[in-house]
């Protein structure tokens, strides 16, 4: 094996590193989560039953019924989320919006709207 300082040519030189390189090829989420799919405190979603008068929406008003509640992290903001259970359209809940302090407050948010949204028995 040839040394690399040996086996430079005619106007070749040695590298350096720019910069904190313990730091730049560090992801910030788990392999696994890109993976899944999984996006830790950017959404949450979960199954609900809309109670009596349903769940208002700003794109088609009150839907009712099985559906699916996500909390989604839009900027600095917190937005419900709500669709049909496995439909392919969602709806911004009516007044589902509200700004964080801590992106990992999502949890904390989705967890609230669900105890208010989820009323499987009236």
């Amino acid at each position: 094996m040839v040394p690399v300082r040996e086996g430079l040519d005619r106007g070749q030189a040695l590298l350096e590193t720019l910069g904190d390189l313990r730091r730049a090829g560090r992801t910030r989420r788990h392999v696994g989560e890109l993976l899944m799919g999984e996006t830790p405190a950017a959404a949450q979603s979960t199954d609900i039953t809309a109670g009596p008068g349903g769940v208002m929406t700003d794109d088609v008003g009150v839907i009712t019924g099985e559906l699916t509640l996500r909390t989604e992290l839009d900027g600095k903001h917190a937005v419900l989320r709500v669709q049909y259970k496995d439909a392919a359209e969602w709806y911004t809940v009516t007044g589902g919006r509200a700004p964080l302090a801590d992106p990992a407050d999502v949890a904390a948010v989705h967890t609230i709207a669900v105890g208010l949204l989820d009323r499987p028995e009236g």
